[in-house]
């Protein structure tokens, strides 16, 4: 399946930025984001299949975004950015308070997470929009 006109250099770029984005992004606040996710640091393990998971999924959000972007007619940064923004406040920060509300988890990491994935989305969305179609 192929959205008409997409940049799939563009697609793996911002997949890879927002990637590696998010690895620093955690990696700066992971005891903070450990203790909001009520993770003991001991216990925390990283492998393969989740980093390989991770990056499957931000190469699908990407494919998605490049999608909606396409669709806004103009491929530029400036409706990256708005698509980035959004996606982020119609389903990423909106599904994330929800769940974490459900899953009895504090404002702190709704807000934690939910920056993060701004900045996923807005990476996202200026690189697509950067490349053009």
């Amino acid at each position: 399946m192929s959205f008409g006109g997409a940049n799939y250099i563009a697609i793996l770029a911002a997949a890879v930025a927002a990637y590696l984005a998010g690895a620093i992004y955690y990696y700066w606040l992971g005891p903070v984001w450990m203790k909001a996710a009520r993770i003991d640091p001991k216990d925390a393990k990283m492998s393969l299949q989740l980093m390989v998971t991770g990056f499957l999924c931000e190469l699908i959000m990407a494919w998605v975004m490049a999608g909606v972007i396409g669709h806004f007619g103009e491929v530029s940064v400036k409706t990256g950015l708005i698509s980035g923004i959004l996606l982020w406040i119609g389903f990423i920060a909106t599904t994330q308070t929800v769940n974490h509300r459900y899953q009895g988890f504090g404002w702190n990491l709704t807000l934690i997470d939910s920056i993060h994935w701004l900045i996923v989305a807005l990476i996202m969305g200026g690189i697509i929009g950067g490349f053009g179609v």
